[in-house]
């Protein structure tokens, strides 16, 4: 079986999803990613794009400017016809399932080279858009249990997460992710894509618009839970509303080598997991779990962790429950800062993680011999993908 390795990934900056305020208000995410498509074909001249087997792109809401963005923004950038293209939807997992969908091609022999991306825009396709339950689903679940704020309420009340557990975690989001944000950490990864301030004016967005630089544990114990009088989860424990794109240059690792071009990770497993969608927040234990049974390791054998914070209360349940960690701040769990600080573009997070995961391996964790980065998603899905430091 062949060996899948990540040539490169980048993705755009993660930005508010708001129709006033947010940097790509006026840039329709079929041009999000294209620019992204743009900037893996620029960095890496070696590879043509008719040489691309297919492009894997996971969205959450493939609807109205979602509606088969796979394929649709591939052919709206010009680029080649023949290259075939597949949308997955997985909910907020989607773009790690892209991903995982396109190395088990390579390992399979089926082509050398792919990429995988995930594309979200939470202001022009909303969170439901265009949606239509069917009514079976309510036969099984009340529809009140369902929405992800109140799935992160009753977390919180199962594991034992406190508000100011959650809190102290949102501050240590934002502080770590304007840190690495200040000390360059996300200039290899960050496409320069142009957008307009909230006064109109133009400019190159070159970083993440949420981060928070004068975060107030203070301020967060005043604001409202809205989903639980008295709760835990309030806006400032959420992931915001956000768009943007993340794409991965995957390669059989005998094609990287035959053109002369340099990785330092490759693919070493994922597992999906389902779980009771009303606490679909916990998605991660029961995908890691499963990950690491398959692969024979343990929770020490992962030098370093790129958790999706859907909300302070899931991300803190998973981490305790697997017994990675207790409480911020981490000392290999989103050292960059996570969804907290930097966004939640659903389908785009999958792949987002793993391009930041790809970075921090090659740099402030050199020797970390695995990395895994894993997400639940809406209904109840988990995720999660083991990467492994390969030598050249």
């Amino acid at each position: 079986m062949k060996e899948c390795v990540v040539v490169d990934g980048v993705r755009s900056a993660n930005v508010r999803a708001h129709k006033d305020k947010g940097w790509f208000r006026h840039v329709r995410p079929d041009q999000v990613l294209i620019e992204v498509y743009k900037a893996l074909f620029k960095r890496n001249p070696k590879v043509k794009p008719e040489e691309v087997e297919a492009v894997f792109c996971g969205s959450a809401n493939q609807a109205g400017m979602q509606n088969d963005i796979a394929r649709i923004a591939w052919l709206a950038g010009g680029f080649p016809e023949c290259v075939a293209s597949n949308g997955i939807n997985q909910q907020c997992p989607s773009g790690m399932s892209a991903t995982e969908h396109a190395a088990r091609a390579i390992m399979c022999g089926e082509g050398d080279i792919y990429i995988a991306s995930g594309v979200e825009d939470m202001e022009k396709v909303p969170m439901m858009f265009a949606m239509d339950i069917t009514p079976k689903l309510l036969d099984r679940y009340n529809m009140m249990d369902l929405p992800m704020g109140n799935t992160a309420e009753k977390v919180a009340e199962l594991w034992k997460v406190s508000r100011r557990d959650a809190e102290v975690m949102a501050y240590w989001s934002n502080k770590k992710a304007a840190a690495a944000r200040d000390a360059g950490k996300f200039d290899n990864e960050i496409v320069p894509i142009e957008g307009e301030q909230e006064d109109g004016t133009k400019f190159m967005v070159k970083t993440d618009q949420w981060i928070r630089d004068n975060v107030s544990l203070e301020e967060m114990a005043t604001m409202k839970t809205p989903f639980k009088e008295g709760g835990v989860v309030s806006a400032a424990v959420s992931s915001p509303l956000t768009a943007g794109a993340a794409a991965l240059l995957l390669m059989s690792r005998d094609k990287a080598d035959e053109l002369g071009l340099s990785y330092h990770i490759k693919y070493a497993g994922g597992a999906m997991a389902g779980c009771d969608p009303t606490v679909m927040g916990v998605g991660p234990i029961y995908a890691a779990q499963k990950l690491l049974k398959r692969t024979g390791l343990t929770v020490k054998d992962i030098g370093v962790w790129e958790l999706n914070e859907a909300f302070g209360s899931q991300a803190l349940a998973c981490l305790r429950e697997l017994g990675i960690a207790q409480n911020a701040p981490f000392d290999n769990v989103n050292v960059w800062g996570g969804a907290l600080a930097l966004g939640h573009p659903l389908g785009e997070s999958g792949c987002r993680i793993i391009v930041t995961l790809n970075n921090i391996m090659k740099t402030d964790f050199k020797d970390a011999k695995y990395g895994v980065a894993m997400l639940c998603g809406g209904f109840g899905n988990g995720n999660a993908s083991l990467w492994q430091r390969v030598d050249q």
